[in-house]
């Protein structure tokens, strides 16, 4: 009996002899891989290096390598910065560099902004549209081919001539539509918005004040005429038209004459017979 609880007390000796080494061994390869690795770090490092930096991240935060001129330094942030995608592990959580073309992505196979130079589609950025579509230099996105669109046409304007309803028998008529959706850059054009014909109408005179042009310049002219020749006196047998007192008396008194001779002429007339 007391030989074997010796026996087990050399046991239990060696085993804690070789514990002792693996704890040695795997401490000496940690100070070898990591030299002057901190527990005390700071900017949301769990572990960090100052050659390095960062090492690892508390949690939920993301951990990205940051290049410095030739060499590359550790740190954790909330977000992952714009070109990169964040991908969360059990052990870490990481942000990955977007494609080439891409400059901000949802995962590696889903882009949601483009560089300059390539067209968002579908996820993809690609230098060209696909068929169908068009490049928005705006957005720099692939969108659909918008065409033009056109309400109804109105009805027909009354007949018309010059501007006047009136006064004539042949016109013409006019008709309109709006735009209501203007078209993209390799959409369709748009129709004429505005469309006109002959038409005919039964001649009807213009009331006052609804003359054309032609006649009023009708009427201006008669009136023109008018006063001219009101203007210029008809001298055939008329005196002048300014008379003195004198030569108005004498005229009158002529008239008297003349009268009075007409009378004693039918009075002796009637006496011969």
């Amino acid at each position: 009996m007391h030989l074997r609880l010796i026996s087990w007390f050399f046991i239990i000796l060696n085993f804690m002899e070789y514990i002792g080494s693996q704890n040695a061994s795997r401490g000496r390869r940690q100070r070898r891989m990591h030299p002057n690795v901190s527990q005390g770090c700071q900017g949301g490092c769990a572990t960090c290096s100052d050659y390095n930096g960062c090492l690892s991240c508390k949690p939920r935060l993301f951990f990205v390598l940051e290049r410095i001129g030739m060499k590359q330094i550790g740190v954790c942030l909330s977000s992952c910065p714009s070109g990169y995608y964040g991908t969360r592990y059990p052990d870490i959580n990481k942000c990955t560099k977007c494609k080439a073309d891409c400059d901000t992505c949802f995962n590696k196979n889903f882009c949601t902004k483009c560089k300059s130079g390539f067209y968002l589609h579908l996820g993809k950025c690609l230098g060209n549209c696909p068929e169908g579509l068009e490049a928005n230099n705006h957005t720099m996105e692939c969108v659909s081919i918008v065409h033009c669109e056109a309400s109804e046409w109105s009805a027909w304007s009354p007949c018309t001539k010059k501007g006047k309803t009136c006064g004539f028998k042949r016109g013409t008529e006019t008709r309109v539509r709006e735009i209501t959706q203007h078209p993209s850059a390799k959409g369709n054009l748009c129709p004429p918005t505005s469309e006109t014909r002959k038409c005919t109408v039964q001649r009807k005179k213009c009331q006052k004040g609804e003359r054309g042009k032609k006649g009023r310049e009708r009427k201006r002219k008669k009136l023109n005429k008018e006063e001219n020749k009101d203007a210029v006196p008809d001298n055939k047998g008329l005196e002048p038209s300014r008379e003195t007192p004198e030569q108005r008396e004498n005229k009158q008194q002529q008239k008297k004459r003349k009268v009075q001779d007409k009378q004693q002429k039918s009075v002796s007339v009637s006496t011969v017979h």
